[in-house]
C-alpha cells in the first residue's frame, strides 16, 4: 500500500468502517517503508514494535469518529525527542541518546491516538538545505533519486511525497519545511512563531524555529496543524493566541483577496521555469476572482546575511550542552576535561555544524557583537516593517518558495555560499516570525515547483483557505513521483 490516492479523511473512514484496523493500516506502512525506503532513506529509525503496540491499544479501545488522526501513523522529525526511542538529530554526537521526555507536539499526537511510525533523516541539528548533512546517510528525491530532497526536513517530506507516510512533522528554520515541501512536490506549513510549542524540539535558533506539518494535500495539513498548535506551558514563546479551527473556510475562495508578489523575490538568480510558475499561479488566483500585484520588500537583499548571523548566534549558544559529559557522543582516551570539550565536539559534530559554530561564536564575541549581531538583528527589525507595510493592504504573500527545483545530490554540497543561498526565498518569512506554506504548482524538467503562500501573524487560516482554492483549480498536488530513478 502507498497513500498516493489516500488523503486523512479516507484512511479515516475506512478505520471507522472498520474496513481495515489501524494495526493493519500501521504493518501496511511498515511494509511500505521497508519497500520503498530502501532507495529513499526518508527513515534514520523505525519504530515496528512500539508502533505496533500502540496500533493495537488503539484499535481495542476503538477508533474515535471524530478525531481524524486515530489510528493514523506518521512520522516525525528526528529532531523532536520522543521519550524512550532514539533521537539523533542525525548527528553522531545524539547518536545513542533516548530521551526521557517526548516533545509537546509529539504528546499531542499520542493523545489523539497517532500512531508515530519512526523517525525522518535531516541535516545534522537541522544545519543544512539538501539533508546531505546527515551523519548517517543522503535521502534521495523519490521523483529523481539522483536529486536531493531539500532540507533540512528533506526526510519528512520525501517520506510523504514517496508514498510511505500520509503526513509527517519537520521543523523550519529558515525554510526547512518549505523548502523540501518545494523539492518533493508537497504541502509544507511553517505555522507563525509561537503557534506551535517549541518544548523538545533540539533548538538550533530559538527566536526561528517552528515545528510544521508535511502532507499531501490542503486539508490534511490544516488538520494536522489544529492537532499540534496551542499554548504550552513549558514553552515561554508559545502563543495563548486562540487556535481556530484551520479546516473551516477550505472551501471559501479567494475572491476579493488581494495578493501581492514581491519583485525582490522574482529578480535574478531566480530559475526562468520557477518565475513562470509563480506568474501561472497569480493568474490562477485572479481568474478565481483575486486582486494579485506587485509589491516590494526592500530589505530582502540583507535577509541572508542577517538570517545567518542570527541563527549562527543562537545555534553556538544552544549546542553548548552537547560537551561529552552529561549525554551524546563522548571522546576516548582524553587526559583532562579540556581535551575531553574538544575532541569531543571536533568528533562529534559535522563540519557545517562547526562552521555555523565558529560563525556565531565570533559574531556573539567582545568587540564584534554590536558590528555583527546587533546590526543583524536592527536588519531584522527592518525586514519585519516592510512585511508589516505590505499586510496593510494585502491578505496574502504570493512568491517562490525555492530558487530552482531540486538539484542533484553533491552538486552544490561542496559550496556552502551556494547552499545558503537556496534559503535567500524562505528565510524572511522566519525573521519576520510570518506564516508561510508551500503548494505544489508546476513541474519543470520533470521536476515538482512549489509557490509559497505567505500571510499575517496567526492567519494561517487564510493560507490554508488560498491554498485550497488553488488545488481546487490545479491538479499538480495529485501527480505523484515514479519510483527508482529518472522520470
Amino acid at each position: 500500500m502507498n497513500y498516493f490516492d489516500q488523503s486523512l479523511s479516507s484512511l479515516h473512514e475506512k478505520l471507522v468502517n472498520k474496513e481495515i484496523t489501524s494495526e493493519e493500516l500501521t504493518k501496511q506502512t511498515l511494509a511500505n517503508i521497508a519497500d520503498v525506503d530502501k532507495d529513499i532513506n526518508a527513515f534514520i529509525n523505525v519504530d515496528e514494535d512500539g508502533a505496533l503496540k500502540r496500533a493495537k491499544a488503539v484499535d481495542e479501545a476503538g477508533i474515535d469518529a471524530d478525531n481524524l488522526l486515530s489510528g493514523m501513523p506518521i512520522a516525525l522529525k528526528d529532531n523532536l525527542v520522543t521519550k524512550g526511542f532514539t533521537t539523533t538529530a542525525a548527528s553522531k554526537m545524539l547518536e545513542n541518546f533516548k530521551p526521557i521526555y517526548s516533545a509537546t507536539v509529539v504528546d499531542k499526537l499520542a493523545n489523539l491516538n497517532a500512531i508515530s511510525i519512526g523517525k525522518t533523516n535531516m541535516d545534522e541539528f537541522a544545519m543544512g538545505g539538501s539533508t546531505e548533512n546527515s551523519a548517517f546517510k543522503i535521502t534521495h528525491n523519490p521523483w529523481d533519486t539522483t536529486k536531493v530532497p531539500g532540507g533540512s526536513s528533506g526526510g519528512s517530506a520525501a517520506a510523504v511525497a514517496a508514498g510511505e507516510v500520509i503526513a509527517a512533522l519537520g521543523s523550519d528554520t529558515g525554510g526547512s519545511i518549505r523548502q523540501p515541501a518545494s523539492f518533493n512536490g508537497v504541502v509544507g506549513m511553517k505555522p507563525t512563531y509561537g503557534r506551535v510549542s517549541r518544548w523538545g524540539l533540539i533548538a538550533f535558533g530559538s527566536s526561528l524555529d517552528q515545528i510544521g506539518p508535511i502532507t499531501r494535500n490542503v486539508e490534511d495539513n490544516a488538520t494536522l496543524l489544529n492537532a499540534i498548535a496551542g499554548h504550552d506551558e513549558h514553552d515561554m514563546t508559545s502563543s495563548d493566541k486562540e487556535v481556530p479551527d484551520f479546516t473551516a473556510n477550505l472551501n471559501a475562495g479567494v475572491k476579493g483577496m488581494k495578493i501581492g508578489i514581491p519583485t525582490e523575490f522574482m529578480a535574478a538568480g531566480i530559475d526562468d521555469a520557477v518565475k513562470q510558475t509563480v506568474l501561472d499561479a497569480a493568474e490562477t488566483y485572479k481568474k478565481m476572482g483575486a486582486t494579485v500585484e506587485e509589491v516590494s520588500l526592500p530589505h530582502t537583499e540583507y535577509g541572508v546575511a542577517a538570517y545567518y548571523i542570527i541563527s549562527s548566534s543562537e545555534a553556538s549558544s544552544n549546542l553548548q550542552r552537547f560537551d561529552g559529559i552529561r549525554y551524546g557522543y563522548r571522546a576516548e582516551d582524553v587526559k583532562n576535561l579540556e581535551e575531553l570539550y574538544v575532541k569531543s565536539r571536533s568528533e562529534g559534530f559535522g563540519d557545517e555544524v562547526k562552521r555555523r559554530i565558529m560563525l556565531g561564536t565570533f559574531s556573539l564575541s567582545a568587540g564584534f557583537y554590536d558590528a555583527y549581531f546587533k546590526k543583524a538583528a536592527q536588519v531584522r527589525t527592518l525586514m519585519i516593517n516592510d512585511f508589516t507595510k505590505i499586510f496593510k493592504d494585502y491578505d496574502l504573500i504570493l512568491a517562490p518558495t525555492a530558487p530552482t527545483p531540486a538539484y542533484g545530490i553533491g552538486e552544490d554540497v561542496s559550496d556552502p555560499m551556494t547552499m545558503y543561498m537556496n534559503d535567500v526565498l524562505t528565510l524572511p518569512v522566519n525573521l519576520a516570525g510570518l506564516p508561510g506554506m508551500s503548494i505544489p504548482a508546476g513541474f519543470a524538467d520533470g521536476l515538482p515547483v512549489g509557490v509559497q503562500l505567505i500571510g499575517k501573524p496567526f492567519d494561517e487560516a487564510t493560507i490554508y483557505q488560498a491554498g485550497s482554492a488553488f488545488e481546487q483549480a490545479t491538479d499538480f498536488h495529485k501527480q505523484t513521483p515514479k519510483m527508482g530513478g529518472n522520470n
